[in-house]
């Protein structure tokens, strides 16, 4: 005799709900809808999400911008929740949910929000706000129909007190994940026949040999496995898919962001109290759940009109190009986004990443095509940096390149595995920099010049970066506890588009700041 646990598991959706990507209106695979047509509901099984749910996507970035009144007049009936990321969850019978790092990107009201208005239990055992306002539980049991009693914990990477805004992080007491879900996991042990972890993070470690990929704590899934003895880990975070892998002492799997698809996993519990494990990845095919559709159309139209909304004119388009080719000889668009962080900064130099996925600047340019390029919730920062503390920042960058078997050069396998990272390599526009691929990781940064002349390494610049970067992560730990001279809270895509509609008539910058010897 064996009874059987069922999940259906999604994470970093992105608040992509509909089918569309918003770079266009071209139906697609993707979207929590199509997922949640697709969920069954029974008394044996369980909807989890494993966090950043409302951040990412146009509709999210709108949704946060509006004033509360017009947030409320967001869906066409208000019996779901006046949150509308809340009331898609809902119409898809989530019942257990974690947070993830962006969760926080728009402060703890807005969470509350969605979380205030969610019939999911939101678990988390690592993240506690100090008013006890939030409705989180570290860790819950849940009983089947047929009798299976499941201990679920929820835990965050701890990576949010780098990347989040100061005064959000000051309402909150953050650990890291693995003592918290340890703790937990010996509270549930004794009162449930099933144990899983729901992880909003992801694997520092090769999946196959098990072999460590980074020196970096920020995704601690594998020493979890290793070190703990829950069943089933449910991951997220890296938006790398894993269908389903036996790693230290248990099953974990991990789904894509976007929701293009979600994780189905079935865990069979014998008499004797041995499990099995199966799991398959179901793509977003079919239509929409209607009931959601229809509930969230008048954010939706309202988020189509905001997208069409013309903002200026290009003299040559930015092309999104391939990620190597940019390293190598340049990208506009880079240089463009380092125009718009110069004039809002007054720095000297401004540095900038390009996202794995982007649109690209046509010359016609509308919001869409802005918020479909810069994907990223970030704000601006300048630094002052020592000449030589830049030059360790370039070096990091520099870090990028590799050479085949053949000589040719290509992209380090650090930046590819265990998930892509073309936006940890950096464009920089001010100075004129060369780097020698020829040359050993560390020392590659040949000359770095400030109008003409080499910069001192006792000389101080003023540089200005994303919130994102300035948290030291990606290797840059350099610019960690480096002088700040301007906190400018203003979000990078607001800036662009701001700067469009101000110039409406735009030169591009096309210099080649970055000269790489191959």
């Amino acid at each position: 005799m064996s009874k059987t646990l069922s999940i259906c598991f999604t994470s970093d959706t992105h608040g992509y709900l509909y089918p569309t990507s918003y770079a266009d209106s071209a139906d697609r695979p993707m979207g929590l809808m199509k997922l949640a047509s697709a969920f069954p509901h029974d008394d044996n099984t369980l909807i989890i999400d494993g966090g950043d749910t409302i951040q990412g996507s146009p509709m999210t970035n709108l949704y946060h911008r509006l004033p509360h009144e017009e947030q409320a007049a967001c869906l066409t009936r208000d019996d779901h929740g006046a949150n509308p990321f809340a009331a898609m969850m809902n119409l898809a019978g989530y019942q257990f949910v974690t947070l993830g790092n962006h969760d926080f990107n728009n402060g703890l009201d807005a969470l509350a929000s969605y979380l205030g208005d969610l019939d999911a239990l939101c678990l988390c055992c690592n993240i506690r706000d100090r008013a006890g306002a939030l409705p989180i539980a570290p860790y819950a049991v849940h009983r089947l129909g047929n009798g299976l009693r499941v201990g679920l914990v929820g835990a965050c990477t701890h990576y949010v007190t780098r990347w989040e805004n100061p005064k959000t992080t000051a309402q909150l007491d953050i650990e890291e994940p693995v003592g918290a879900a340890h703790r937990a996991l010996e509270a549930i042990k004794p009162l449930c026949d099933v144990t899983v972890l729901i992880y909003h993070g992801g694997f520092e470690c090769d999946l196959t040999t098990g072999a460590p990929l980074t020196d970096s704590t920020e995704n601690q899934a594998c020493r979890i496995c290793r070190e703990l003895d829950f069943d089933l880990v449910l991951t997220g975070h890296q938006h790398m898919r894993v269908d389903g892998v036996h790693f230290g002492h248990s099953y974990a799997v991990q789904p894509g962001y976007r929701a293009p698809h979600f994780i189905a996993v079935d865990v069979t519990v014998r008499d004797d109290g041995t499990k099995t494990f199966q799991s398959r990845c179901v793509p977003a095919e079919g239509a929409p759940l209607p009931e959601a559709a229809a509930l969230l159309a008048p954010l939706e139209a309202k988020v189509q009109r905001w997208l069409d909304t013309p903002a200026g004119h290009l003299d040559l388009p930015l092309p999104a190009g391939e990620p190597l080719d940019n390293a190598l000889n340049g990208s506009v668009l880079a240089n463009f986004i380092n125009t718009v962080q110069l004039d809002a900064s007054g720095a000297q130099v401004s540095a900038c990443a390009l996202p794995n996925e982007l649109k690209g600047l046509p010359t016609t340019v509308t919001v869409r095509d802005v918020v479909s390029t810069y994907i990223y919730t970030n704000t601006l920062l300048v630094l002052e940096l020592p000449g030589r503390v830049l030059r360790r920042y370039i070096e990091r960058s520099a870090a990028y390149f590799d050479h085949d078997e053949s000589g040719a050069v290509c992209i380090s396998d650090e930046f590819l595995r265990p998930k892509v990272q073309h936006y940890n390599y950096d464009y920089f526009s001010g100075i004129d920099y060369v780097i020698d691929t020829r040359r050993p990781i560390g020392s590659r940064v040949t000359s770095m010049k400030l109008n003409g002349r080499e910069i001192a390494d006792d000389e101080s610049i003023s540089v200005c970066i994303n919130s994102y970067r300035s948290c030291g992560t990606g290797g840059y730990e350099m610019l960690l506890g480096q002088k700040v001279l301007r906190d400018i809270q203003v979000d990078v895509a607001d800036a662009m588009i701001e700067y469009i509609v101000q110039h409406p008539d735009i030169h591009v910058d096309t210099r080649r700041y970055c000269t790489v010897i191959a």
